[in-house]
């Protein structure tokens, strides 16, 4: 068994929504490494979720998976409640679960926005709203991390109902924010740029027709020679569900190596 490396989360019960691949594996990964007490993740495979399960448990926390498919309305209540079943408390909670199909404005049926909307902006305002309660009920402190994306400032053409419910869940994350902050109930975002993820490999082979090597040629075209990598988002995650990151609430952070605004220049 690997040892944790800190006790920053020591008191952390914590529920991750996307949490048995990609970023939210690797942050759930990382709050076990942190010490956490207690973790959930969720998902829709449950072959996939146990696996991870497992692989987490190895390193010092008792995690569980708990399937869930967060586009379903019952699915996200009963998510948080059967984490609270499990741990008799939960007081974290990231939303890193999202749909990622393309389409352009033309290219988008209702269906598909709909899709988007549910999943992306609609399941965390259930997830938030359900753990919101429950913290409420018992008079306790709680922090919440939303993932984003660098998308929601715009997107790309073929990324017009993602890149908006995207920017739903900006602006919830202040709101939920804002009115719950007197409640010492906190809620941030992280705006994650091009990411290296097996989801974002499947992205690219299923809408984009990339070649194996894509990843390579890729990163070459990046000002930092990558993409982003989820280890290092975890790490962001991780101090904004502790206490060490102290009063941070409504915060939105691009995490990426563009910045935002800024334009080549003409060479002169």
């Amino acid at each position: 068994m690997t040892q944790q490396s800190s006790t920053r989360h020591s008191d952390t019960f914590a529920v991750v929504t996307g949490g048995t691949q990609g970023l939210g594996m690797a942050i759930a990964k990382r709050l076990a490494q942190d010490g956490a007490a207690g973790i959930v993740v969720s998902g829709r495979d449950p072959e996939k979720g146990r696996a991870a399960a497992k692989d987490i448990s190895s390193l010092g926390t008792d995690c569980r998976f708990i399937k869930a498919d967060v586009s379903r309305v019952d699915e996200c209540e009963l998510l948080i409640q059967k984490s609270i079943d499990a741990f008799g408390r939960v007081n974290a909670l990231v939303n890193s679960a999202a749909l990622p199909s393309r389409g352009t404005l033309l290219e988008t049926t209702p269906e598909l926005w709909e899709a988007h909307m549910n999943t992306n902006a609609r399941g965390p305002m259930l997830t938030m709203k359900a753990l919101v309660s429950h913290l409420k009920e018992t008079g306790r402190p709680g922090s919440i991390v939303n993932i984003i994306s660098m998308a929601a400032h715009c997107g790309q053409p073929f990324l017009t109902a993602y890149s908006t419910s995207k920017g739903a869940l900006v602006t919830l994350s202040r709101n939920v924010a804002n009115a719950y902050a007197a409640d010492h109930i906190r809620c941030n975002g992280i705006m994650t740029g091009w990411m290296d993820t097996p989801g974002e490999n499947q992205t690219q082979q299923d809408f984009h027709d990339a070649p194996d090597d894509w990843l390579v040629e890729a990163e070459k075209g990046q000002p930092m020679g990558q993409l982003v990598k989820p280890d290092e988002v975890a790490g962001l995650a991780s101090f904004l569900l502790s206490p060490e990151s102290g009063v941070i609430t409504g915060s939105i952070i691009d995490f990426d190596q563009v910045v935002r605004g800024a334009y080549p220049t003409s060479g002169r």
